[in-house]
């Protein structure tokens, strides 16, 4: 028994918290198979499905390859954690790189901590689990928090709780899954940084998003070169500037349009602000009209 809690400390307060409840053991006799719930036995390869719930999308070849021959030379070190599914038959709930670079190794077992876990059960632990690995990207994370958030119904609050990670970190990740799917993807397949992806989520524009992202790959910018443009943006955009508004034109000037138009014989608008500032526009529908009107004004 000390053995397993040692184990288990090692698995992160959110992920030691769910497989230390009592809901994901058995603690009577089980005589449905070989082996019982919380034991750590040698499993058939064969015996074992993948877990459908599990949150990676991808597993590097090469690096599956590097893990298989390490098993071959030294040996599964960290059983997988499984739960049993029926008579001899379990699925994983952890472990799933170690299970194919197993089946690489053509190994025929694997050493495994075997649980009992429902479906939603399942989700959490493989989330959680995933969530503690160095390896993942980003993205995976990102949809990982945001996946417990709608299947479990957790709060990023109570999310915050559970994985042990502060509620703006939860956030910023988050954040990453409203940028444009070919951002995502770049940042997914390392083409970027998760610093380059918050300094292109802080423009409002997605088309902008995807020109930066061209720019950044093209030109092998780093984080705070990106940072740069990205303000060198907002300086450029243009600043719209506020009309004062026109206030109504006072009495005593109400007819200056009126006298100005039958003195010029033509159609006369006065325009005023606040300020006491404005136009005075006087139309003309041919240049005898514009002679004409030039002439009166020079007589006065």
């Amino acid at each position: 028994m000390s053995n397993n809690k040692g184990k288990r400390k090692a698995l992160g307060r959110g992920l030691d918290s769910i497989l230390s409840s009592p809901d994901t053991d058995i603690t009577s006799e089980d005589i449905s198979g070989n082996f019982v719930a919380g034991a750590i036995a040698e499993i058939e390869l064969s015996k074992i499905e993948v877990n459908p719930f599990q949150p990676r999308t991808e597993f590097d070849e090469m690096h599956l390859r590097e893990l298989s021959e390490s098993i071959s030379t030294q040996g599964i070190i960290q059983p997988i954690t499984v739960r049993k599914m029926g008579y001899d038959t379990y699925q994983i709930i952890s472990g799933e790189r170690r299970f194919r670079a197993s089946q690489m190794a053509e190994l025929k077992q694997i050493p495994a901590f075997i649980r009992v876990a429902n479906d939603e059960q399942m989700l959490e632990l493989a989330l959680i689990e995933n969530i503690h690995r160095e390896d993942l990207n980003a993205i995976e994370i990102a949809l990982s928090y945001q996946r417990l958030i709608d299947e479990i119904k957790l709060t990023q609050e109570k999310l915050s709780e559970k994985i042990g990670k502060s509620r703006s970190s939860i956030a910023n990740f988050l954040r990453l899954l409203k940028l444009p799917p070919n951002v995502q993807i770049a940042l997914r397949d390392g083409f970027i940084s998760m610093g380059h992806a918050r300094a292109l989520i802080t423009l409002p524009d997605k088309l902008v998003q995807e020109q930066l992202l061209k720019k950044i790959i093209d030109n092998g910018l780093n984080v705070r070169q990106t940072e740069e443009l990205v303000r060198n943006i907002d300086t450029l955009k243009p600043k719209t500037v506020k009309k004062r508004p026109l206030s109504e034109i006072p009495e005593r000037f109400k007819d200056t349009p009126a006298i100005l138009s039958s003195k010029l014989g033509t159609k006369v608008n006065l325009k005023r602000n606040n300020n006491g500032e404005g136009t005075i526009v006087i139309s003309f529908k041919n240049d005898h009209d514009l002679d004409k009107i030039i002439s009166l004004i020079s007589d006065k």
